[in-house]
């Protein structure tokens, strides 16, 4: 089979285990302001969200404009300064990645995270050469479950959604990817399998994959 294919990872849950880091300055943001959302809560309304709804969610209110970037600039700067030290790639996809590049696969990332998070976390984990297109929350005007990210991402490698395979780890990541009309696996290092919409294929990581996997979901 010759078609070329396309492989676009998410990046929280999907290259690096971060959410317990969100988590964490999650809580210590919302503490300041007297609130203690519970796990079962930040499982359902922080992965894979956009900071706006996160915000708007548990402050319940709308949070936007110079307000909205202020906020989001003392969440992640939170995030950064817990994580800085810890980054560390999911077990395998460093590999996975290198199989993928040497068979001519085209590859992305599509996050809601703000790009300085991204860039903080590519100094480590060094893929950035590798990629034919990075796109970030400030990318887009629509957020996951929303397809935009995938469909600019899909018009950036130069190929169409239904020759793209999206690694997500979240219900909404998923659902983005699946209306936009690609293939996806899921990661699961956030959520079950139970708790993700159908999945092409999931893995607990990447120890196992190659680019023959991929090319076999075609």
């Amino acid at each position: 089979m010759n078609q070329e294919i396309a492989v676009i990872f998410d990046m929280d849950g999907v290259i690096c285990h971060t959410n317990p880091y969100h988590s964490i300055a999650f809580r210590q943001f919302f503490a300041k302001r007297n609130l203690n959302p519970t796990d079962a809560e930040f499982a359902e309304h922080m992965f894979g969200k956009s900071n706006r709804y996160i915000l708007n969610h548990f402050l319940q209110r709308e949070i936007d404009g110079e307000e909205l970037l202020a906020m989001e600039n003392e969440k992640e700067s939170l995030f950064r300064e817990i994580y800085e030290p810890s980054i560390e790639p999911i077990a395998g996809i460093l590999d996975f990645i290198q199989d993928l590049e040497s068979n001519g696969t085209r590859l992305g990332v599509a996050t809601s995270a703000p790009r300085a998070n991204l860039d903080l976390i590519m100094t480590k984990v060094r893929i950035l050469d590798k990629l034919g297109s990075v796109l970030a929350s400030e990318n887009v005007s629509k957020h996951k479950p929303d397809p935009e990210v995938y469909l600019k991402s899909a018009a950036n490698l130069g190929l169409s959604p239904d020759q793209c395979v999206v690694f997500e780890d979240s219900f909404s990541g998923v659902s983005a990817a699946l209306n936009a009309g690609m293939r996806v696996v899921g990661v699961l290092s956030s959520h079950t399998a139970e708790e993700l919409p159908p999945c092409n294929l999931y893995i607990d990581n990447y120890n196992e994959m190659s680019f023959d996997r991929i090319r076999s979901l075609f």
